[in-house]
């Protein structure tokens, strides 16, 4: 293909050349920002106190597990079975 063609098509069309412009760099800084509501600072604290507590009340277990070596700690029947069907019925 001859070079000259290609100019002469290129001048029939009206096709021009693009030119590269040289990318500017924004100067202007922009910053984000985020407030938190006291609801939501209120929540935080909650939250965090709520998980270093801990998760075993030992006072309660303590009692229970003298009761138990004892020979003290007694469940009747009947309770038993009611908490057992009331699970049950539950799933």
């Amino acid at each position: 293909m001859r070079i000259d063609a290609y100019n002469q098509i290129a001048q029939l069309y009206g096709v021009s050349r693009t030119t590269k412009t040289a990318k500017t760099q924004s100067t202007a800084r922009m910053s984000d920002q985020v407030s938190i509501s006291q609801a939501g600072r209120d929540y935080q604290i909650a939250k965090k106190a709520v998980s270093e507590a801990s998760d075993i009340r030992e006072d309660k277990v303590a009692l229970l597990k003298n009761m138990v070596d004892s020979g003290q700690y007694q469940v009747s029947g009947d309770d038993f079975a009611g908490k057992l069907l009331e699970r049950y019925n539950s799933l």
